[in-house]
């Protein structure tokens, strides 16, 4: 049978569920792809489109992974080297927080955002279980939305108690291939179930004990809206590693620093301990948002000399 193209809808670790417009094809990966990317924990990720060859066992090889528009990666995890590739092709990725239980993480959002810069993904933002914040929650979501929407990300808050905010996010995602990437129990799949029920996915629980959220799903989805449009349902994300950039070429992906860094005087500024610095004056004079310049900071002291 001739090749066939088609997109990587699941991914399993070991199997591959490929998507050919009119069916899907359990395939396998052949060994020479996991040797060609040894520095890649996962050579396919979900969105990739590929090459396949049904067997005759109605089962598929994938003979050909073709070159990717965007992707995500971040840093592997338990002690592995180099990078894990979240997923690919994508129109828009959603950094999704809630605002407790657990509570929100600015310093994720903004690793995820310098990610997303770094590698052409639009990106944006979501605050969820709104309903849970009291007034000094909700000061604090509205100033979080204020500073990245000035800088140029939309910032959607939700609630699946709040029928406007799901008309509304529901209405971003239509007609977009979209993946929600955050930590467990802040509500993902709750608030794919609000904007379309016929999903079902499975929901889960924070721990008493931790207050964070334990994992209910196991491993990433491409699934269909009824509306249009795709989501990438991914498992909880706890950390996520800035993977293959430079310090020297971090504050590139601070959209708020691309101006004021044309007035460092060394061309090659860290924008933390060198005179003339455009950056550190545009900080002081308010125009980068101490957050922001702090997260640069920290995610400066975690990338590799």
């Amino acid at each position: 049978m001739d090749e066939q193209t088609g997109r990587v809808i699941q991914s399993t670790g070991k199997w591959y569920i490929v998507n050919l417009g009119d069916e899907t094809i359990e395939c396998r990966l052949p060994g020479k792809f996991r040797l060609d990317k040894r520095k890649v924990t996962n050579p396919v990720a979900v969105g990739d489109r590929v090459k396949i060859k049904v067997e005759e066992d109605k089962r598929g090889t994938i003979t050909e992974i073709l070159e990717r528009e965007n992707y995500i990666p971040r840093q592997a995890t338990r002690n592995r080297r180099g990078e894990q590739i979240l997923v690919s092709n994508i129109d828009r990725a959603w950094a999704f927080q809630s605002i407790k239980q657990p509570k929100l993480n600015p310093g994720f959002i903004d690793r995820f955002l310098v990610t997303c810069e770094a590698y052409e993904v639009p990106a944006g933002v979501v605050i969820n279980k709104m309903d849970l914040a009291n007034k000094n929650a909700s000061r604090y979501a509205d100033e979080i939305t204020e500073m990245y929407q000035s800088i140029g990300y939309p910032v959607a808050q939700t609630s699946i108690l709040d029928n406007t905010s799901i008309r509304e996010f529901a209405a971003a995602l239509k007609d977009q291939i979209s993946v929600f990437i955050g930590p467990s129990g802040v509500g993902k799949s709750s608030l794919l179930n609000a904007i379309d029920p016929d999903l079902n996915l499975k929901v889960g629980e924070i721990s008493s004990y931790s207050q964070k959220g334990k994992h209910t799903t196991t491993f990433a989805k491409l699934v269909p809206l009824k509306d249009g449009g795709y989501i990438v349902d991914t498992p909880g994300i706890r950390e996520f590693g800035v993977v293959n950039i430079e310090k020297s070429e971090l504050s590139l992906y601070f959209p708020e620093m691309m101006e004021p860094r044309q007035n460092c005087k060394f061309y090659n500024c860290t924008h933390y301990h060198e005179p003339n610095c455009g950056v550190v004056e545009a900080y002081k004079d308010g125009l980068i948002a101490a957050e922001r310049y702090n997260s640069y900071l920290n995610i400066l002291e975690s990338l590799e000399i």
